[in-house]
């Protein structure tokens, strides 16, 4: 549940400067079946490039809230000013919402000082912070899909990202953990849970990504089961501050 101490902070908090600043690199999403890019994730940096972590380390319950919000804008803004026509996905943290409608004012405010289309915006939940509420985190993706946003689980099948979270809400996209990913073409016992989360997700009528795909077996494994999403080195490394190219082959 969220704390007392946390309702009673509610959304001021998001207007509540940071201390630190910090950036974003870009990573294709290509759907591997038209050949083309559905869209760019977002990913924290530091202002010269330095890695997430460098970031993310100064992240904590007193500027959470402004972080989460702050992400948004910068993100939107960002992507705007490289010109990104397609969707962007951002990773949003549950537990620094907390009214849907009050907290997501700032993002739409964002989009429409850029002209960024609210239909191309791709909210994943990350995996590295415990849901405190589910019921809430529920009603946050509800509030979202009515708005027009796209809902995205990130990294499922790891961290705190699992089936009981799926039981809770049905998100439009899956995106399948890295680690379920690597070497599947050759590890029979990954091949049959993925074959059956992907026989879930096709029954909940939610659209499999698969992510951290790095060799060609890889990309041909998940091609083969009709999985069109898919996202990694494979195709292209995070570019900082530029929107990187795909080559298909």
């Amino acid at each position: 549940m969220i704390s007392n101490r946390a309702q009673r902070k509610g959304c001021k908090d998001c207007q509540t400067p940071l201390d630190f600043e910090f950036s974003f690199a870009f990573q294709p999403i290509v759907n591997v079946r038209e050949k083309s890019i559905f869209g760019y994730e977002a990913l924290v940096r530091g202002i010269a490039g330095e890695s997430a972590y460098s970031v993310l380390s100064r992240v904590n319950d007193e500027n959470r809230y402004a972080f989460d919000q702050t992400c948004r804008v910068k993100a939107i803004t960002l992507a705007s000013h490289l010109g990104l026509d397609k969707v962007l996905s951002i990773n949003f943290l549950p537990n620094a919402v907390y009214e849907p409608e009050h907290c997501i004012q700032s993002t739409l405010q964002a989009a429409t000082e850029t002209g960024f289309p609210i239909n191309k915006l791709m909210f994943e939940i990350t995996e590295s912070e415990v849901v405190l509420d589910p019921a809430h985190l529920r009603n946050i993706f509800e509030h979202y899909e009515k708005q027009g946003f796209i809902t995205a689980i990130d990294d499922f099948g790891a961290g705190h990202a699992g089936f009981n979270m799926l039981a809770n809400f049905i998100p439009q996209i899956l995106k399948i953990d890295m680690e379920l990913v690597r070497n599947i073409d050759t590890n029979s016992v990954k091949q049959v849970l993925v074959k059956g989360l992907i026989d879930i997700c096709q029954q909940l009528s939610i659209t499999v990504l698969a992510e951290g795909i790095e060799t060609d077996a890889e990309m041909l494994y998940f091609k083969s089961l009709n999985v069109e999403l898919m996202q990694g080195y494979y195709f292209a490394k995070p570019g900082f501050q530029c929107l990187p190219d795909v080559q298909f082959s």
